[in-house]
């Protein structure tokens, strides 16, 4: 089966922060530990770059919406290439392959029936892009996201029909259980479906910037219908003439933030209904990062100034070093708060102490009482109990997106192991010739235990997993049980892997 995960394609209306980060490093572990397990992977992550907002943003800056877009295309882009990300493609809405295949599909949803001309009268958030229903409406008219007044919109324009859609969705939800993850947000969803659906605006005529509507011209499609269509398009043309879809779609996942929750659990399978393709397999919503703001912990935002730059923290402790933080800090799913302290408490305590003293000190003692080998003998069965089945409980957590459970699986044996050494204490057997056999399956063990706990957070610290594997000798990622014999190989010192 292939296995197919995408990010949602990031506002460029402003610059990246860990948010964003946060997100990417998300569907790149997934897509990482797929690739491993030999599974035909595509990763797919990009920029949205139509729409309101970014026209706003432009005039801000004095400069034309073209301009800004490229600018910040490539921030997202570079912040993509910094976080070490293994995308396959990275989409931007602006590509004339996008819009060209936008255009085709959405010209085939009106074929069919599905459009109709009205207008629309609204409260409307130029932040969200989005028209707000009175239960969307916050405090004193205000967006609830963003904290900004609200304003009326009417304007003629195209309908999509998603009141059509209410049953087709109903049955989706309740065949599919899982097609909205974690559970809470599944009810979130299915409480909106409840509400019932009203229908929704498929173009603006008072934009210029974003994808022309073939049968309206002087329209541009909502900047939401153009977004989501990308994680079709992209299969279209992320490979010169190749056509992916076939190979690729349904999508495995699409991982998002809850604020989108909206359009890519309930308006995305409808239009993908409507347009006659399969609804994705699964989509992941996850929590907000949240952090300081008038002395409250509220959502990270670029427009409220309390964020955390992800380029200066990588720059400082490197990549692995943010990856690991943000699944041992925040239950993938959850809301929960982050910050520079709680960084510096997780580098130290765990990546320190916990995984690179843990491997300095098996390479180390194997190279000082076994002469730099793996012996090849029967392996301690204690220790292999504890490590039995931990692979396929990693698979089965993250088959279901759980990042944090698997990554806490893996970790509870990176401190069996600490133990582990404490128990047998190596040094006190050295001293012991005739406990030499003893020492090598003591050490032998150890060594295999380093070995798959490395190859099993190699999505989550793809750097530093292939550097103590390669000391290691053992580079492979496929061997992803406990083996019952050592492998007899020779191994080698390397710098410490978190140094303090």
């Amino acid at each position: 089966m292939s296995f197919y995960v995408t990010t949602p394609i990031y506002y460029v209306n402003a610059a990246p922060h860990l948010g964003h980060a946060y997100t990417s490093i998300a569907c790149d572990v997934l897509a990482r530990h797929a690739r491993a397990a030999g599974e035909d992977t595509f990763f797919l992550t990009g920029t949205d770059e139509h729409g309101e907002p970014v026209v706003l943003a432009a005039e801000r800056d004095g400069i034309s919406p073209r301009e800004l877009v490229d600018t910040n295309s490539e921030r997202f882009r570079a912040l993509s290439d910094l976080l070490e990300l293994s995308n396959d493609f990275f989409i931007r809405t602006t590509d004339a392959g996008h819009i060209t295949r936008v255009q085709a599909i959405l010209q085939r949803v009106h074929d069919s029936g599905h459009v109709y001309r009205g207008t629309y009268e609204g409260w409307y958030c130029p932040r969200c892009a989005d028209f707000k229903s009175e239960s969307e409406i916050g405090p004193e008219n205000t967006c609830p996201i963003h904290h900004i007044p609200l304003r009326w919109e009417s304007e003629e324009n195209w309908f999509f029909r998603l009141s059509t859609f209410q049953e087709p969705l109903e049955r989706l939800f309740d065949e599919r259980p899982d097609f909205v993850l974690p559970r809470h947000a599944y009810n979130e969803a299915r409480s909106f479906l409840a509400q019932g659906l009203q229908d929704v605006s498929l173009s603006r005529a008072k934009l210029s910037w974003g994808v022309p509507v073939p049968w309206e011209p002087d329209h541009v499609f909502y900047v939401w219908f153009d977004a989501l269509l990308n994680y079709v398009t992209a299969l279209g043309y992320a490979r010169e003439g190749e056509d992916l879809t076939a190979r690729f779609w349904p999508a495995t996942f699409h991982v998002i933030g809850k604020d989108i929750l909206k359009f890519h659990t309930i308006y995305w399978p409808a239009l993908l209904m409507a347009a006659e393709l399969a609804v994705p397999r699964h989509v992941f919503v996850h929590g907000f990062l949240l952090s300081p703001h008038d002395g409250e912990l509220e959502k990270m935002s670029k427009s409220r100034g309390n964020v955390l730059d992800p380029f200066a923290i990588i720059e400082e402790f490197g990549p692995d070093a943010l990856r690991h933080y943000l699944f041992r800090e925040v239950t993938f799913g959850a809301d929960g708060p982050v910050s520079l302290e709680g960084f510096r408490s997780r580098y130290d305590t765990e990546l320190a102490n916990e995984y690179g003293n843990l491997a300095s000190r098996t390479l180390n003692m194997l190279e000082r009482y076994c002469e730099g080998r793996v012996a090849a003998v029967a392996l301690d069965s204690e220790l292999a109990g504890d490590f039995a089945g931990l692979g396929a409980r990693v698979d089965e957590l993250l088959a279901r997106a759980e990042l944090s459970a698997a990554l806490e699986e893996i970790w509870q044996r990176v401190r069996r192991l600490n133990r582990y050494v404490e128990e047998r204490a190596p040094w006190q057997l050295a001293k012991q010739p005739e406990r030499a056999a003893e020492l090598e399956r003591v050490l032998a063990s150890l060594a295999e235990g380093l070995r798959l706990v490395t190859v099993l957070l190699h999505p989550f610290l793809p750097g530093k997993s292939v550097e103590l594997l390669d000391a290691l000798g053992r580079p492979e990622l496929g061997a992803r049980e406990f083996a019952g014999e050592g492998w007899g190989g020779p191994v080698s010192a390397i710098a410490p892997l978190f140094p303090k």
